[in-house]
């Protein structure tokens, strides 16, 4: 449901749920009894790891097993840094679902209030109304015609620690009763939201001082990779930063300029933003002809040619045989970068070698991951997708309000109290 094709996800809060649709939720939710949510919490900063299944291409799209309920079960969750809200497919009984790897999730009956801060935080629009102050309606839209729509629950999420010590902290989550496919459809459980909200679960993991409000991840170019809460794991020195932009919604380090080759190429002020729920980068429509301009023409003395008949992505090459890997290809492309101004002071690069925005088809063609974001509707938005984030930490620091990356081994799974870099 998350964005293969980078049609940009909005998520804003409504109480637009139908009369209909609440009355039905409301007469399968109303009897049960509240579970009681005091836990003995240890409160040590620590951090959580999580492994990843999935990959840029064939699948599109990367996800994560998180461990839900009481007893817990599984259920596999769309790692999502552009949206906020952690839901699941709800059986509740579910009005409208998709098909999902695992049964529906069963709530707790544990309702989150209408007047709860983690409900005013998903409905900032000021449009909220509480039509039934015993619970929260939401609802979450994504641009390629996907939503859902439903109610918050609270229940226990069962969690390692690197602390070696395993924990089943209350979290509210969207118990999510009415589901649209959109474009980019792919059978999920759910959606794990991972940005700047208070909804989010690592903020409300830092809320228990269980962990620091910090998201990290390293998704490896081979397929899998991990995922991460907490500062603990990483020796900040040896990370890139550069400030979050205050005023953004998304994770966006603000404006950048584009180099080719080490060189200017006179294009400033683009606006980037992080979303590991694109599968690859996108620029606008200037950027993106500026950069194929400066690709071809490096590219015309080279063996490589169009591959007009490959679909996979809308330009591939093909050389004198089929490539196996980006390896066997790299050689012919140049690098380019973004890069951040710091406080008008000092400047930051995202570099992007061939391996941040190239894949192999299915034909054995080079491929460019790097889309026209302006024809998809992101406008003037630069997205930066899994494809260039690949084999590096990326890591959003809420409380230093900061982004960084390095590379790391994304195939590797740290173990508690392993640096990863």
């Amino acid at each position: 449901m998350l964005l293969t094709m980078g049609e940009r996800k909005v998520e804003r809060g409504s109480s637009a749920a139908s009369d209909d649709k609440q009355q039905r939720w409301r007469k399968a939710m109303i009897s049960g009894e509240t579970m009681a949510s005091s836990m003995l919490i240890n409160r040590v900063p620590s951090s959580v790891v999580l492994p990843l299944h999935g990959n840029v291409y064939p699948t599109g799209f990367y996800n994560v097993t998180l461990n839900i309920g009481q007893p817990p079960k599984p259920y596999f969750l769309d790692v999502d840094t552009g949206s906020d809200l952690t839901w699941l497919q709800c059986d509740a009984p579910c009005v409208q679902c998709t098909e999902a790897p695992h049964p529906y999730y069963r709530p707790s009956k544990n309702l989150v209030a209408c007047e709860d801060p983690i409900c005013q935080s998903l409905h900032s629009n000021g449009d909220h109304r509480c039509e039934n102050p015993g619970q929260c309606d939401y609802e979450v839209e994504y641009a390629d015609g996907g939503s859902s729509l439903g109610v918050l629950v609270r229940d226990a999420f069962n969690l390692n620690f690197t602390s070696e010590i395993r924990q089943s902290p209350v979290l509210a989550l969207g118990c999510g009763y009415d589901q649209l496919p959109g474009g980019s459809y792919h059978p999920i459980d759910g959606v794990l939201g991972l940005g700047r909200g208070k909804s989010t679960i690592v903020s409300q993991l830092s809320s228990q001082g269980l962990v620091r409000n910090v998201v990290g991840h390293c998704l490896s170019g081979r397929g899998g990779g991990f995922l991460f809460f907490g500062n603990d794991l990483y020796d900040s020195s040896r990370v890139a930063w550069t400030p979050m932009s205050p005023n953004a919604k998304h994770y966006s380090p603000g404006f950048a300029e584009l180099t080719f080759d080490g060189k200017a190429t006179g294009l400033k002020n683009l606006f980037i933003a992080f979303d590991s729920g694109a599968s690859y980068t996108y620029l606008n429509s200037q950027a993106y002809q500026s950069l194929i301009y400066l690709m071809k023409r490096e590219l015309s003395s080279k063996p490589l040619r169009e591959a007009l008949d490959d679909r996979t992505l809308p330009l591939c090459w093909k050389g004198r045989k089929p490539f196996k890997s980006v390896r066997d290809v790299k050689k012919y492309f140049k690098t380019f970068a973004l890069s951040f101004m710091n406080d008008g002071k000092s400047k930051t690069q995202l570099e992007f070698p061939p391996e941040a925005c190239l894949t192999i088809s299915s034909m054995g063609n080079a491929c460019l991951g790097i889309l026209n974001g302006t024809e998809v509707g992101l406008n003037d938005l630069n997205v930066i997708g899994d494809i260039s984030m690949q084999d590096r930490v990326v890591i959003y620091d809420n409380e230093k309000q900061l982004i960084g990356w390095a590379p790391g081994n994304c195939n590797r799974i740290p173990k508690s109290k392993s640096f990863i870099i």
